[in-house]
């Protein structure tokens, strides 16, 4: 693909909507977040959006955990989507007959690669190289997309997660997840990992699966896209274990306005899939959350208002309506005439400059004392406080 400078961006060529870029594994690496269980309509429901917007891949589940998951993992394969339907496993003959029992025909097969991880399994990394034979004979000879994980890459020997990708790869896989299971790297070290990756192995597939534990999630995932990577797997909201995963919605509109990509996706059935998966995973979103946040187009300084009334764009990076919302001016402490003139002007209220600077005046006091913004009826009392002291 090409940003709209005419730079290349990603590794995959330029293709319709989203390209072959983006997995969603909401409804896998999502759902593992405490406490979240998703029913089989809600799953449903989440891939039926994911696919109007265009996502080419998702991760549907884990065969492994049950019957039950195998169950709804088996409904949503014969719903007929349009996107690409993986089911993840570890790498044991075990879970690749779960997931043939289900009906798959893609498969994403995890070792441990990290001395931490296999440490805590009792395992080595001998046994890691003397199981990929057996295991990737296994899959390839029984699904027609193979992906192989690293996990825990971050924190892996870089010289064994090497000789870990060219065995994988020489034994049949489709593609390697790079996997940074804690969160531990930062947009400088994706970009040395993949850079140095992706030029000693150019022929080979790589897919950044970046966790948020220390708040570089999104930044992680478009750097790697720009240095090596040709996927990377997200959640809706960054849903995920611990402090989540890459967030799909704040990805795609990074990739969109901080890069200039010309990526085709709809940001109004973006933002209300996030309030979807918000509302049945019951993890509130937080109210500043980039992008699909309740308040990530409000405003109290009179010096932003003030400038936003001329031009929408002082202030934002990009129009509120491409996700289906507006600029919404907060009345407080900080909040200016012109601010509070418009706020009032939407709701059929006119008052004098004198009335207007006068209230001005109240409304900053009672921000103060509340320590916080002030309602609609907090002000109509103001405006009735102020209209009786100004006629007497």
């Amino acid at each position: 693909m090409k940003n709209l400078n005419g730079n290349t961006f990603l590794n995959s060529p330029p293709l319709e909507g989203l390209g072959e870029a983006f997995i969603d594994t909401t409804l896998r690496d999502g759902e593992q977040a405490p406490g979240v269980v998703f029913s089989l309509e809600e799953k449903m429901e989440i891939a039926r959006r994911l696919d109007e917007i265009g996502i080419p891949e998702l991760e549907i589940g884990t065969p492994a955990i049950g019957e039950n998951e195998q169950n709804d993992i088996r409904c949503l394969l014969n719903q007929g989507f349009l996107f690409d339907s993986t089911c993840w496993a570890r790498a044991t003959k075990t879970d690749l007959r779960a997931a043939l029992n289900c009906g798959a025909t893609r498969v994403n097969l995890s070792f441990p690669v990290s001395d931490i991880q296999l440490n805590a399994i009792g395992k080595s990394k001998d046994w890691v190289l003397n199981s990929i034979p057996e295991i990737l004979k296994m899959a390839t000879n029984q699904f027609d997309f193979v992906a192989v994980g690293a996990q825990d890459a971050s924190r892996a020997d870089i010289h064994f997660l090497k000789e870990y990708i060219s065995a994988v790869n020489n034994y049949g896989a489709s593609r390697v997840r790079i996997a940074d299971t804690v969160g531990i790297l930062n947009p400088f070290s994706v970009k040395n990992l993949f850079e140095d990756l992706s030029g000693t192995f150019p022929e080979v597939e790589l897919e950044f699966h970046g966790h948020n534990d220390l708040g570089m999630a999104t930044a992680n995932h478009v750097t790697a896209l720009n240095s090596g990577a040709s996927s990377v797997s997200l959640t809706v909201n960054g849903l995920g274990e611990r402090a989540g995963n890459g967030a799909l919605e704040e990805i795609l509109f990074a990739l969109k306005y901080s890069y200039g990509m010309d990526l085709d996706f709809d940001g109004i059935l973006l933002t209300e899939l996030s309030s979807y998966v918000e509302k049945i995973s019951g993890r509130k979103l937080s109210v500043s959350k980039p992008v699909t946040g309740e308040m990530a187009f409000s405003h109290e300084s009179g010096i932003h208002c003030r400038s936003l009334k001329e031009n929408p764009l002082s202030y934002q990076p990009f129009q509120p309506n491409v996700i289906g919302k507006e600029t919404v001016f907060v009345i407080g402490k900080h909040s200016g005439s012109g601010a509070l003139s418009e706020f009032l002007a939407k709701r059929n209220i006119s008052l004098t400059k004198t009335e207007t600077v006068d209230l001005v005046a109240k409304i900053k006091s009672l921000s103060t004392q509340l320590k916080r913004n002030l309602y609609m009826n907090e002000i109509q009392k103001l405006i009735a406080i102020n209209r009786l002291s100004l006629s007497s």
